[in-house]
């Protein structure tokens, strides 16, 4: 049998309220996923002027990097032509992300959930999506 330490919905909200308030720093709206460990979504925010298509696009920024257990931007450079993971990104029915925005949330060593982050630069998704996370780990001490 497993134990198993996952994100809940308080949690959630810490980590949506963590990535607001960097993207209203930075003036960009964006949308905010949050999944548990199995990818599986929790919560979800579309800041005011997020982009429409990006609800799905931060949702499976989470999926990815929860269910992979991997950022979404490590996938970028070896999913490219010729190089090892070339062609991964059309895997899961498309939604596994291969750019930046997409991060893992450890607990003790452990993937409890992911983050995705989605209607900026793929830089400005990951600096959101690791201040959300930064955010979480300072409420939890």
């Amino acid at each position: 049998m497993l134990t198993i330490n996952r994100l809940d919905i308080a949690d959630a909200h810490v980590l949506i309220e963590g990535a607001r308030a960097r993207a209203t720093e930075i003036g960009v709206p964006m949308c905010i996923a949050i999944t548990d460990d199995s990818g599986n979504l929790i919560a979800f925010e579309r800041m005011d002027g997020g982009k429409v298509t990006s609800t799905i696009i931060a949702m499976d920024k989470a999926y990815t990097a929860a269910g992979a257990k991997k950022a979404t931007h490590e996938y970028g450079e070896i999913s490219q032509p010729g190089k090892p993971a070339y062609g991964i990104s059309s895997a899961i029915g498309g939604r596994l992300m291969v750019v930046g925005g997409g991060l893992p949330i450890l607990v003790d060593g452990a993937v409890v959930g992911g983050i995705g982050i989605s209607s900026g630069t793929p830089a400005q998704d990951q600096d959101v999506a690791q201040a959300g996370i930064d955010h979480f780990m300072a409420a939890r001490q």
